[in-house]
Order: C-alpha cells, then sequence, then structure tokens
C-alpha cells in the first residue's frame, strides 16, 4: 500500500492552495492523502478527511473526545494553542499506528504556529514539512528541538500564482519523498529510533549522549574514537541551545544510558545573555533522571553573539574580548564574577538529584580541565584567563562541599590538561564506562584501552 500523508491548514483561508498541494500528492507522486481542516470557521470541502468540528471535539489532555469547544470568545492566539492541541493527538495518534507516514502543513505565522505545536509532539524521524511565509527569518520557535524541515514560500500563501505554484510542487515531491522512505523503514522495521525503552529480555546497544561545540571538537572526536572500544552509540549534540535542550528532552524520555557533558557552553549564554542559550533547565535532566554523567566545563570561557554588530552594547563599551569565530558567529570571554556564578550554577544543578528520587547520586563526575575550557582558553590564546576559570572551579567546590553528604557522592577530578588533551578525554571517558558498567564491544578491547591509558 503508498504511504499517507496528511496535510494541515486552515481550510476558511488557504483551501485552493491545500488543494493543490493534495492533487500534486495524489495525482502526480501516487501516494494516500488525509486533508485536516484547522481553520477558524469550519469548511465543508467534501475533500475534508478530518474536519475542524472532529479537531475541536478532542479534549488537550489527549483523553479523548471531550465534547465540542466553544471558540467564538477565543482570541486568535488561544485559538490557535486549541487547535493545536486537539489536533497533535489525532495526527499522533495516526503516525504511532503508522496509517500517517508524513505530515505537510502550508502556513504563515498563525497557521505556521499552529502545525509547529502538531509537529513538535510528532518522533524524530517521522516526516515534518512546514511551507511557511516565516521560514526566511529565526525560525527557532517553529523548529524547537524537533527535526522540522521548513520551505520558505516566497509569496503569502494567499492565491495560486506562477511563483507560489512551484513551490507547492516542490513541497509536495518533498514530503512524498520523505514519506516513501518513512514507509519503507516502517515496512523493514527500521524505523528511527524509539524512545522507548527496551522490553524485558531484549538487549540493545547502550546509548551515550555527548555535547560539543566548535572549540572542543578534538575533545569529542577523541572521544568517540575511544568509545567505540565499548558496546555503545554515542550521539553528538552541537551546543548551539536547541541541541541542548533536544538533548535535554530525550534524557527525560530514557533514551540515553549515558551522557558525556563534556561541553556545559550553553548555561553561560543563559546567564549573560547571549544567543545559544538551552534555556533554564540545562544540566538537569541526567540528575533528575538517575542516568549517570560524566561532566565538563566545555566552552564556559565563552558567550555567543551573532556578527561583531550585533554584540550588545553594554559589553562593547565596557571592553569586553571579543573574537570573531567566523562573520556570523562573535565569542565573548567571560568575566571572573560571570565565572564564580557558573561554578555554582553547575553545582546546583548535579545537586538536583536529591530533589528527585535520589537515584542519581553516586553516578555524576565532573572532570576540571585546569589546562583551560576550549581551544580559546589555553595559555598563549585570546581567551585565555587562569584567574577567571580558577574562580569557577574554586565557586563549584565550594558549592559542593557546603551541599554535604550529596555534594560529597559528587566526585570532583581535577586534572592539569586542557579540556582537548587526549589524555583528559581518556580519563572522562573511562570514568563514564565505569559509571555505565559498558562491556567491551569485541575481543581484545579491554587490552588496548589497557594500552592506551584507559
Amino acid at each position: 500500500m503508498a504511504p499517507c500523508i496528511a496535510i494541515l491548514g486552515t481550510c476558511d483561508t488557504k483551501l485552493d492552495e491545500l488543494l493543490y498541494v493534495r492533487d500534486c500528492l495524489l495525482n502526480t507522486h501516487r501516494v494516500r492523502v488525509k486533508l485536516i481542516d484547522a481553520g477558524r470557521t469550519p469548511s465543508t470541502h467534501p475533500a475534508i478527511d478530518i474536519t475542524q468540528p472532529t479537531i475541536l471535539a478532542m479534549s488537550a489532555s489527549h483523553a479523548g473526545p471531550s465534547g465540542p469547544l466553544d471558540v467564538s470568545t477565543l482570541s486568535r492566539n488561544e485559538l490557535i494553542k486549541a487547535l493545536s492541541d486537539r489536533a497533535a493527538p489525532i495526527i499522533a495518534s495516526l503516525a504511532a499506528t503508522h496509517d500517517l507516514h508524513g505530515l505537510v502543513a502550508l502556513g504563515g505565522s498563525g497557521g505556521s504556529a499552529l502545525a509547529a505545536g502538531v509537529m513538535s509532539r510528532l518522533p524524530l524521524g517521522f516526516p515534518k514539512l512546514l511551507v511557511s511565509t516565516m521560514a526566511a527569518g529565526d525560525v527557532g520557535s517553529f523548529v524547537g528541538e524537533s527535526d522540522v524541515a521548513m520551505m520558505y514560500s516566497v509569496v503569502d500563501i494567499a492565491g495560486l500564482n506562477d511563483i507560489l505554484r512551484p513551490i507547492l510542487d516542490n513541497a509536495a515531491g518533498a514530503i512524498a519523498g520523505m514519506a516513501r522512505a518513512y514507509h519503507a523503514r516502517v515496512n523493514a522495521g527500521t524505523t528511527a529510533a524509539s524512545l522507548e525503552k527496551p522490553r524485558d529480555g531484549e538487549r540493545r546497544t547502550k546509548r551515550i549522549a555527548i555535547t560539543m561545540f566548535g572549540v572542543t571538537t578534538p575533545a569529542v572526536t577523541k572521544a568517540r574514537e575511544l568509545l567505540a572500544r565499548y558496546d555503545c552509540t554515542p550521539y553528538v549534540f552541537h551546543a548551539t541551545g536547541a541541541g541542548g535542550r533536544a538533548m535535554e528532552r530525550l534524557i527525560a524520555q530514557g533514551f540515553f544510558d549515558g551522557v558525556l557533558d563534556l561541553t556545559t557552553t550553553e548555561l553561560a549564554d543563559e546567564l549573560v545573555g547571549g544567543v545559544l542559550s538551552a534555556g533554564p533547565h540545562r544540566l538537569e535532566a541526567a540528575a533528575r533522571n538517575g542516568v549517570p554523567q560524566v561532566v565538563s566545563l566545555g566552552a564556559l570561557d565563552m558567550v555567543n553573539f551573532g556578527p561583531r554588530a550585533s554584540v550588545p552594547e553594554r559589553f562593547v563599551s565596557a571592553g569586553r574580548t571579543l573574537h570573531e569565530h567566523n562573520p556570523s558567529v562573535t565569542l565573548m570571554r567571560t568575566t571572573r564574577e560571570e565565572c564564580e556564578k557558573l561554578g555554582r550554577i553547575v553545582a546546583e544543578k548535579l545537586l538536583m538529584a536529591r530533589e528527585g528520587n535520589g537515584t542519581g547520586q553516586g553516578k555524576t563526575e565532573v572532570w576540571v580541565p585546569k589546562g583551560g575550557f576550549s581551544l580559546l582558553d589555553t595559555k598563549g590564546e585570546g581567551f585565555w584567563d587562569p584567574e577567571a576559570d580558577e574562580a569557577l572551579i574554586r565557586a563549584l567546590k565550594s558549592a559542593l562541599k557546603r551541599s554535604g553528604e550529596a555534594g560529597q557522592r559528587i566526585r570532583v577530578v581535577e586534572r592539569e590538561e586542557d579540556i582537548n588533551h587526549p589524555e583528559f578525554v581518556a580519563g572522562a571517558v573511562h570514568s563514564l564506562a565505569r559509571l555505565m558498567q559498558l562491556n567491551p564491544a569485541k575481543k581484545g578491547s579491554v587490552d588496548e584501552q589497557r594500552a592506551s591509558g584507559l
């Protein structure tokens, strides 16, 4: 049977465009289609498979039908949220039973927000394509930590013309191709990695999350090389805000068995006001969920901004140390005072295990690279500031010590090397392997590890 694709949109304002995509999918790409109406005013076109009243009859708590919702008094924002919250369980249910193999949506700012709310609740690896008037700007609020693909409509989705038609043709072709690939994986039993925990008696390779930045790439490259000797699969997250949020979400969902959090730089952006913050809950999920973790201080020597002209004037006038990483990224050195705060923040996050069920205690280690936190923070480089680094280290250790028994269960390992030094990385990997009780990937690996200092 051909794959089935859902088309989501506001049929009261964009019916012609939605029907155009529907015809492309049915007649050109020979796939099955479900047209879903998420408009303010219900439409009655015979091509609509799931109507707006059907969506509004769903419970926002995903508990099933709850009776019709009166939308006459809702603001635009409230209506978007109500439709998104109620459409999500319908589409997610069809995806879970493999009755859907892709979702494409068309929208302006409101329609894009509605569709993004639905797409964010679908599994990673399930095809999601959003054709949007907002796709040429900051799309962080639409993509979040999901794998949504966005396509810019160039003109508004308000009437078919010679610009919009080929764009919608391409969108139909893109989602059809993605859906066929996903459909094939479903039939082969090789869909994207399941977020479910293994069933009783089922064995799978252990999964390890790793965080990386450009200035900690050598460390992560070495860590991956060493982890290849164990029965595990590493998943590297780029610490750009969305990367940290995605990792935290997956840890909380039970996807990972261990975490090598070498690069905690997103904490600095959250504290100082950089552009790559992962939000207030970064570095919490592993502690709260009892997941073994080895944490380091990678790139806490810096805060991230866009092009140099985008650095806030208050920092420029204060004479802060800046480094143009590339034309789009400018880095700013964290001060001693900021580093002190970051040390306390790291400690507070790791101590959160005692606020949960306590299972995380004794499963966390902090590896401190006294030789520098990044490629820029080594002797002779532009961000080398041993006093600031020492302020962070001292604040971290002091906060853990003051916490008593809980802090004592968090092992702090201080090393003279910088974070990218092979011996520092080898020690951190070895500790995580011990915490996770990792098995060698092949015969002879143990001897190889001993020979390399592991």
